[in-house]
Order: structure tokens, then sequence, then C-alpha cells
């Protein structure tokens, strides 16, 4: 167990691998942390490891071994010459999901850094989604990078829920408001605190139809509501030193409201959790993170309780 804080950057060679070197290399960079590339290719193991491969497949899985090693030199090369501290590894273990988690288990990275990119919903559905598969079992700060520059002094915005509909404890919005709020401070950034909510306006037609015994009072309980989670919000912000300023309460469903707001108030970095609903089904997890992934501009960071 490497008990040295570091910062681990999953290198797929088809997803943008270097603005994913050159965004965990910068994230070790403001948190005085090492940093190890993880080069992850599935297909090179069988070539070198089933007894009945021949030796000519040998000798190609040894050359693309060969190519491997060059390209994680070259990637890593920028960052030693910022003067940081740089190990290189190959995973070519499947599912890569459970192969990058077996590594960050036992390294305990700050980060885990991965790029990432659109896919179908069918896509996202597979049990083979790596993406997917990280969300739900990754037990660091998973980092998803998209292909974006990010400026010397990024904005962070922190998404929320103070209502705490899934999370009784508050525990994740806890963890989500540290991260971002360390992040922004190491890089000199700016930090923005979102919460979006459901509005019963929404829903208000189904309300109130003529056949309820009752007509509800929509716009007074949505008045309420909406009174209700700007307080919890703010109350966080509080707590955290965060600028009345700085904070968003917006209704709206956070599939539609945090892809707007990312574009809006141009962030670099939106901070949002993870969290299982149910004990008894630890895979069942809250979808906001997965459906909106591929809806925001910037790079997305996934917390866990």
């Amino acid at each position: 167990m490497n008990q040295a804080k570091s910062v681990l950057a999953v290198v797929e060679p088809d997803i943008i691998p270097r603005e994913v070197v050159d965004r965990a290399a910068w994230l070790a960079g403001i948190k005085g942390a090492t940093l190890e590339l993880l080069l992850c290719d599935s297909e090179v193991g069988p070539l070198s490891e089933i007894p009945f491969v021949s030796n000519e497949a040998r000798d190609i899985a040894v050359r693309i071994r060969a190519a491997q090693e060059e390209m994680l030199a070259e990637l890593a090369a920028p960052a030693r010459d910022r003067g940081l501290e740089v190990a290189t590894g190959v995973l070519d273990k499947r599912p890569i999901a459970d192969g990058i988690v077996h590594v960050a288990l036992d390294r305990e990275p700050l980060f885990v850094v991965k790029g990432t990119r659109y896919q179908s919903d069918a896509e996202r559905a597979s049990l083979l989604d790596t993406d997917w598969r990280l969300i739900r079992s990754c037990p660091f700060p998973l980092l998803l990078v998209k292909p974006h520059p990010l400026p010397e002094h990024p904005r962070v915005v922190a998404a929320v829920d103070p209502m705490h509909a899934a999370d009784e404890r508050g525990v994740l919005d806890e963890r989500i408001v540290e991260q971002a709020k360390s992040l922004a401070a190491d890089a000199g950034g700016e930090l923005l605190l979102l919460h979006a909510f459901q509005p019963l306006r929404g829903i208000g037609h189904a309300a109130t139809r003529t056949f309820k015994p009752i007509r509800l009072p929509v716009e007074e309980i949505s008045e309420h509501m909406e009174r209700e989670h700007r307080d919890r919000l703010l109350a966080l912000a509080a707590q955290h030193g965060i600028d009345e300023r700085s904070v968003h309460v917006l209704p709206g469903s956070p599939r539609d409201i945090l892809p707007y707001v990312a574009r809006q108030e141009k962030a670099d970095v939106v901070v949002m959790g993870a969290i299982a609903r149910s004990a008894r089904s630890p895979d069942l997890l809250g979808s906001t993170a997965e459906r909106v992934l591929d809806h925001l501009p910037c790079d997305v960071l996934i917390v866990r309780p």
C-alpha cells in the first residue's frame, strides 16, 4: 500500500490520452502529489499468457509492450519536465473498470482521472461501460475529463441536494462541497454552489384534477418548497463560508438544469455525487450523474459518501 499522496491517471489510447494526463498532472501539481499513469489495454494479455499461443503471437505481444512503454514515456515527459514524480504501468485485465478499482484500492489515490466521451443510451446501459461501472464502484474521487482546455483559474460548480432526499445525514453534500471548495482554492479558481429541484408546478395539473376531492394550493405549496430549498442551501453555504452571491437555486430537473448552468456560468468542473439508494441494492445508484454526464460541456468530478 502506497502512503504517499498520488493521482491515478487512467490512460486509454483512443480516449483523449493527452488531455487526461495533462489534467491529472495539473491535479497532482496543485495537490502536491505524485502522478501514476495506468495504460489500459486489455487486448495484449492473452497473447503472452495463454499457454497455447504461438511464439509469433508472443513476439507481437512483446513489440506491443515496447510500444506501450514508449507511449507512456512520451505522455509522462511533460509532467516530469514540470518536476512531478511520475510512475507508469499497464493494465491488461478485463473488465477494465474492475482492474482500475483494484489498482486504486492498492494505491489509495487522491483522485482517479479518466477520459470520457459521448455514448448512446444503449452503449451507456451496457454492463461493459467503463465510465458507469466506475461511477458505481470507484471508492475514490473520480474525475471524468472532457476534451476542453482548462484555464489557469477554473470555475468549479458544486451540485448538491440539501434536502438529502437520498442521503439523510447529508454526508454526500459535505463531501461534494469539501472537494469543490478545496479544488477551487488550490487552483485559485471560483466556486459556485448549485441546487436544482423539481417544482410542484411541474406536476400541478395532475395534483389539481377535478376528480380529486380537494384541490391542492399548488402555487402556495410551490413557493413554500422553493423557500425551504433556498434556506437549506444558504445554510449549507454559510456553514462552508461560501458567499450568498455564489449560490444558485433553480427549479427544474437536474438533468436539464446542470448542463444549462454549466454552459451559462462557463464551468470548468462540475462536482457531484453518486450514492446507493438501498443498502440491499448497492449497485442501484442515484442516476443524476449518469444522466447528465454526456450533456455537460466540462469535466465531471464524482464523489461518494
